[in-house]
């Protein structure tokens, strides 16, 4: 069957063999521990349910709502950034809701790209990064993010080297894959390149309360940034409202204006109850992120000390809800894709094969935080149960060459 041409362009998607094998074992009845996607198991905090149910009780709010959200929610993410980042900004030129940052990544990059224009994103990075240009009919340049590379010297050979200019660079810390944070003068230096040579920056900042160590920094911190710089935030991990679809994009004011113009053909924004009810997680008590934040580090620990107990060293991150772990060493050979699927036959744990993040993801597995300490330990157990085994035998009982 031919393809329809956008769908044409995107690759196979490399998860869908981890997930139709995970389906097939649980439908065999295998308790399979998924450390693959991050979807936070913790309930949202109670307060915000509540303001939740107490909204949609109200028969006035069940009508269409407003694309770029209601005043109210606008000015809470107002709030945070002055709160959390000391940055100004103005809740009707400089703010929009989106349904996740997900979709607003998208729009954004519908509403700003042709099909003769270039993005540069690094490799590996979150697929709707690289993706969301090419389902818009643009194109990517990938900026390869390897050990000890010069990332400013590899992103201005890319700026000058590219025909047409890219329109713009997408970063995103701390990073999903890979947990890499960065500090203040590594933004800094980013926007001095992009405004230097007139490129737009959209960085995506969803991680950014998952942290264990220093605070995370918003690159609309940066002096001058929102003269090219916007940045999309979440609810979904750090207030565990991955459900809601409740995102937020923030800083250049024409950029903002172009996602607000396209958003205004495509919805009618979010649920009214659910953009009130996130206003109250922004504007509320606290202490529930703290509590989150405290919950990733001790599964973090645990998971960290357990693989390398088993023989699996790997880093230790200092943010983010992900652990980005190279292949252990015997199994390197054959490639994230085919590990992760004898991870899964083999120790019934599932992760994400770094493939999917792009080709310089290929040597690593991603492990998501989401399952509670007694399961991780038995994980850790079922790992150490396969990484005994000899594993030639085991490659060659699945039949995987390298």
């Amino acid at each position: 069957m031919e393809e329809f041409y956008r769908i044409s362009r995107l690759p196979p998607y490399v998860f869908a063999e981890v997930n139709k094998l995970k389906a097939r074992f649980r439908a065999e009845g295998k308790d399979i521990i998924d450390l693959g996607m991050g979807n936070p198991d913790s309930p949202t905090p109670p307060h915000v349910v509540e303001k939740l149910r107490a909204t949609a009780l109200d028969e006035t709010a069940h009508g269409y709502s407003v694309s770029r959200g209601i005043h109210g929610l606008r000015k809470a993410l107002v709030g945070y950034y002055k709160r959390r980042f000391d940055v100004d900004l103005d809740p009707d030129s400089e703010v929009i809701a989106t349904i996740g940052s997900k979709e607003g990544l998208a729009n954004l990059i519908q509403a700003i790209t042709g099909p003769s224009d270039i993005l540069l994103v690094p490799n590996p990075s979150y697929p709707i990064h690289a993706y969301g240009a090419v389902i818009a009919g643009a194109s990517v340049r990938f900026i390869p993010k390897l050990e000890g590379a010069n990332f400013f010297e590899q992103l201005v050979r890319a700026i000058q080297n590219t025909t047409p200019k890219p329109v713009a660079l997408i970063i995103n810390f701390p990073c999903n894959p890979t947990a890499e944070v960065v500090d203040l003068e590594y933004y800094e230096k980013v926007v001095a390149i992009c405004r230097e040579h007139g490129v737009y920056v959209i960085s995506d900042l969803a991680y950014c309360e998952i942290y264990f160590e220093e605070p995370p920094p918003s690159i609309l911190q940066v002096p001058g940034a929102k003269e090219i710089a916007i940045e999309f935030t979440t609810l979904s991990k750090t207030y565990s409202m991955a459900g809601w679809r409740v995102g937020f994009a923030a800083g250049n004011k024409r950029l903002i204006h172009a996602l607000t113009r396209i958003k205004s053909y495509l919805d009618y924004g979010m649920f009214t109850p659910i953009q009130v009810a996130a206003a109250a997680a922004l504007n509320g008590p606290q202490e529930c992120v703290a509590e989150f934040r405290q919950l990733y580090k001790e599964r973090r620990d645990v998971l960290v000390k357990g693989l390398a107990d088993a023989g699996w060293p790997v880093p230790a991150p200092s943010a983010s809800m992900f652990i980005w772990a190279p292949l252990p060493e015997k199994y390197k050979d054959i490639g994230s894709l085919e590990f992760s699927k004898l991870l899964l036959s083999e120790a019934e744990v599932a992760v994400a094969p770094g493939i999917g993040f792009g080709e310089y993801g290929d040597g690593h597995v991603r492990i998501a935080l989401v399952e509670n300490k007694q399961r991780l330990r038995q994980a850790i157990r079922n790992i150490k149960a396969f990484l005994a085994k000899d594993a030639d035998a085991v490659k060659a009982k699945y039949k995987v060459a390298a």
